[in-house]
C-alpha cells in the first residue's frame, strides 16, 4: 500500500535536503506531493529553482502518512509563517501520524509552534540551543516526530523515513541501491 507524503517547500529552503528527501521517498514508491507555501516555483537557498506539484492551500483537506520540512534559511522561516502548513502540522501531531524536519526547521518551525514539547529532537548544530530537549545524533526519532541535522545528514534522514513508513527491508533495499549501506 502506498504511503502519502507531503513535502513542504518555500523560497530559501535548502535544495540538497529537499531534493534528497523527495528522491529517496519516490524511490520507495511513496505517493509524494511537493507543496509550496508561496508560489509554485521557489528559489532555493543556493539559487536552484524548484517547481512544486501543488500549493499548500490545495493540500489542506488531505490526510498524509508523513509531512516533511526541509530546512535552510530563510526557507524555514517561510514555512513557519504559513498558517495552512501550521494547521496541517498540528493536526498531524495530534493524530499520531509522522511529521519530520531537518536542519533549521526543527528549531524554527516545530519548536516555534510547540510541536516538540516533551520530545527529543535534533537540528542544525548552531541552533541546538533553541531546542528545549536536544538529542544527540544525526537523526532523532521520538514517537511520531523525526528530526535531523542538515545537508550532510539528508540521505540518512530520508532512509530513516523510508524505514518508518515501509519497514527495514525496504529501507535497506533503497540504501543498498544508492550505495549508502
Amino acid at each position: 500500500m502506498s504511503k502519502k507524503v507531503l513535502i513542504a517547500i518555500a523560497d530559501g529552503i535548502e535544495e540538497l535536503e529537499a531534493v534528497t528527501i523527495i528522491d529517496v521517498l519516490r524511490r520507495a514508491k511513496a505517493d509524494v506531493t511537493v507543496a509550496s507555501v508561496g508560489s509554485k516555483q521557489v528559489t532555493a537557498s543556493r539559487g536552484v529553482k524548484l517547481e512544486a506539484d501543488a500549493l499548500i492551500s490545495d493540500c489542506t483537506e488531505n490526510v498524509y502518512d508523513l509531512i516533511v520540512l526541509p530546512g535552510g534559511m530563510p526557507g524555514a522561516e517561510n514555512l513557519r509563517d504559513s498558517n495552512e502548513l501550521t494547521i496541517l502540522l498540528k493536526a498531524q501531531a495530534q493524530s499520531g501520524r509522522y511529521y519530520a524536519a531537518i536542519c533549521a526547521s526543527p528549531a524554527v518551525v516545530l519548536q516555534h509552534h510547540g510541536l516538540l514539547e516533551n520530545k527529543k529532537a535534533t537540528c542544525y548544530p548552531s541552533m541546538l540551543s533553541q531546542l528545549t530537549n536536544a538529542a544527540d545524533g544525526k537523526v532523532a526519532v521520538d514517537g511520531n516526530r523525526i528530526t535531523s541535522q542538515g545537508p550532510a545528514t539528508a540521505l540518512q534522514f530520508a532512509i530513516k523515513l523510508v524505514e518508518l513508513l515501509f519497514g527495514k527491508e525496504k529501507s535497506n533495499e533503497i540504501a543498498q541501491a544508492m550505495l549508502a549501506a
